[in-house]
């Protein structure tokens, strides 16, 4: 979301990006390995950004002057280009990179109370609407970043008139030698009060391009949250075509440009229905830009990590690892909140804490004071993290790619038009396989055919499309186990090697953690999780508090830990240490283990041999580690 930039000091964050799961054909560049600090930028302050970068260890540095999203400079962007130029040169001979932001499908008038000029007062056929008429236009009271006098409006990605406008200074920005554009809330207006039900856009230019699509008038043809409607679920996936396409066409624009540069949106909605209603999709928009931001919340989970319960957090880790399935080698940047004023938690802690679960994620720590950008909530506490994860960036945010990994399916159209049905079961066996230190690996409708594992868990997916439902075909003629919970859309008859159960034990636990998150936690669906088991190279044995993801980097198995033991949400941000903790491994591959712990340095543990195994005990673990195997 637009945030008030408008000052000199900015905050000062990294983004520090790996690649799990199966990776693109293409190199890593800067956007994987940026450590991110934000800077206004005037005409003429290029260089004490560049300056305050170099001596934070900011490598990428987003600057805010909003091209775009400000409808003076929609019109005369001239002062505001000649200081990206400025900024970029001055990044480039510091051997720094410079990315600048601007608004998606949002524009501001300043003072345009008093002007004789605005977009509505201009330009009112640009406006996204209601289905009653009603425009997409705000004041001050609307959001915090609009200030008093000012207008807000969203404009219609199929008005041709600002859409070239707005690809032509697309252009020009990135002729400015800028390293990335910074594309912020691209959406269908849907999230302000009064607005979030109503399914927008109804403009002419919008209906008409639906129209010309389907031959259907949207006014007319749809039930509007009638999700079994066969006309609404068009209009749902016209929405997220739209603002796919659209900032596609942002990035066939720069690109034109400057072939070097960089496109990554901004983003609220992750794997929830949010994603359906705003109509943009982070599954699709990985295809389409070079990375995405998160502005992560979750569905109903708590933003600030300060008042997080453990169940937020581990939905928090389900939501990010989906993200990194997404990418397929992208970078995945993730800006959320640690806190904002709790008397009864320290900054420093929350701050940690949300760090930590970013790390092992494979995400980055974007960390800001309460939800303004300006600044941090202790400096001396995020310049500790940022030359931790400056110093390990390699084992953080190397590729990571799977070794033998359980297969849960992310089904893009159950969650769009069943997310009730799907979501719970989806992120609920998420959650299982991570209190029980099961590798996994989400796949996607466009990664399926790639998937070579043995087991693949379809949680209550309601709908499928031919192409879909002829490659789990496939997957399942190849001795593989499929496992299918709650809905059968897959045509797929029960066997020795299709297993279904006609209630969902992922979606059932889910519900128990939501009642009481420790007592649930005692009640894993154990003979759920022998069907789906895959021995692991690394095991480990270790509380249900403690999240574990798997990922192969350099080559190596390695073992990524968050420990939420402890946390209470809004009265203790510390962690409880969990001693006694165990890995094993194959004896074959050696006795040594790296262990490096959040904040800390590596160490080498020896392990003991049992049999063909060697195990290892783990030292007393706060926050989180990572662990990988050395060999002998």
């Amino acid at each position: 979301m637009r945030r008030p930039y408008m000052t000199l000091q900015f905050l000062l964050l990294v983004a520090c990006i790996c690649l799990p799961g199966p990776v693109r054909s293409q190199e890593h560049n800067w956007t994987n390995f940026a450590r991110i600090g934000a800077y206004g930028l005037t005409s003429t302050n290029a260089a004490e950004i560049v300056q305050n970068a170099e001596r934070d260890h900011v490598f990428g540095m987003e600057v805010d002057n909003d091209v775009t999203g400000r409808y003076e400079s929609l019109l005369d962007p001239a002062d505001k280009l000649k200081a990206i130029r400025a900024v970029a040169e001055a990044a480039h001979n510091a051997k720094n990179k410079a990315f600048v932001y601007i608004a998606g499908t949002e524009c501001i008038t300043a003072n345009a109370d008093k002007s004789a000029h605005s977009v509505v007062k201009d330009h009112p056929d640009w406006l996204q609407r209601k289905i009653t008429g009603e425009p997409a236009v705000f004041t001050s009271g609307a959001a915090f970043w609009i200030r008093p006098g000012d207008e807000d409006v969203w404009v219609s990605p199929y008005v041709k008139e600002w859409r070239n406008l707005y690809m032509q200074r697309v252009r020009q920005i990135a002729a400015t030698g800028i390293d990335g554009i910074y594309v912020d809330i691209p959406y269908w207006m849907t999230h302000f009060d009064g607005w979030e039900n109503t399914w927008a856009s109804f403009d002419d230019a919008t209906v008409a391009a639906f129209r010309e699509k389907t031959g259907r008038d949207a006014k007319k043809d749809l039930k509007l949250g009638d999700f079994r409607d066969p006309n609404f679920r068009e209009w749902i996936d016209f929405r997220i075509e739209t603002m796919t396409d659209f900032v596609q066409e942002i990035r066939q624009n720069a690109h034109s440009v400057n072939p070097q540069i960089m496109v990554i949106p901004e983003i609220y909605p992750g794997i929830e229905e949010e994603a359906t209603r705003v109509g943009a999709d982070v599954y699709q928009m990985y295809r389409v830009v070079d990375a995405v931001a998160h502005e992560y919340e979750f569905g109903e989970g708590e933003h600030l990590a300060s008042s997080r319960s453990q169940l937020d957090w581990f939905l928090y880790q389900a939501g990010m690892l989906t993200f990194r399935a997404f990418a397929q080698g992208k970078a995945t940047w993730i800006l959320n909140y640690s806190w904002d004023g709790d008397k009864n938690i320290d900054p420093r802690e929350a701050m940690k804490n949300l760090a930590m679960s970013q790390v092992v994620a494979g995400a980055n720590f974007w960390d800001a004071p309460g939800h303004s950008m300006a600044g941090s909530n202790d400096r001396a506490t995020r310049e500790e993290i940022f030359r931790w994860m400056e110093a390990n960036e390699k084992t953080f945010y190397s590729p990571r790619l799977p070794s033998r990994p359980i297969g849960v399916y992310f089904s893009p159209k159950s969650r769009d038009y069943d997310a009730n049905g799907f979501l719970p079961s989806f992120r609920g066996l998420l959650v299982l396989l991570l209190q029980s230190h099961q590798e996994f690996q989400v796949i996607t409708p466009e990664t399926l055919a790639a998937f070579h594992g043995d087991v693949l868990v379809l949680p209550n997916v309601t709908v499928l499309s031919g192409a879909e439902k002829r490659a789990l075909d496939r997957f399942a003629g190849s001795g593989a186990r499929v496992v299918i919970t709650g809905h059968n859309a897959t045509g797929l008859a029960p066997s020795g090697r299709i297993l279904a159960y006609e209630s969902c034990p992922a979606s059932l636990y889910l519900d128990k953690l939501e009642k009481n998150f420790s007592g649930g936690s005692q009640e894993m669906p154990k003979e759920f999780l022998k069907v789906l088991s895959v021995k692991s190279e690394m095991e480990l044995d270790a509380p249900s508090t403690i999240a574990a993801n798997f990922g192969l980097v350099d080559g190596k198995t390695h073992l990524f830990l968050a420990n939420f033991g402890g946390l209470v949400p809004g009265k203790v941000a510390t962690p409880a240490p969990v001693a006694g903790a165990r890995v094993r491994i194959p004896a074959s591959l050696g006795d040594s283990l790296a262990y490096l712990p959040f904040l800390g340095q590596t160490q080498i543990l020896h392990g003991t041999k049992h049999g063909d195994t060697m195990q290892f005990e783990l030292p007393s673990m706060e926050r989180g580690a990572a662990i990988w195997i050395v060999g002998k």
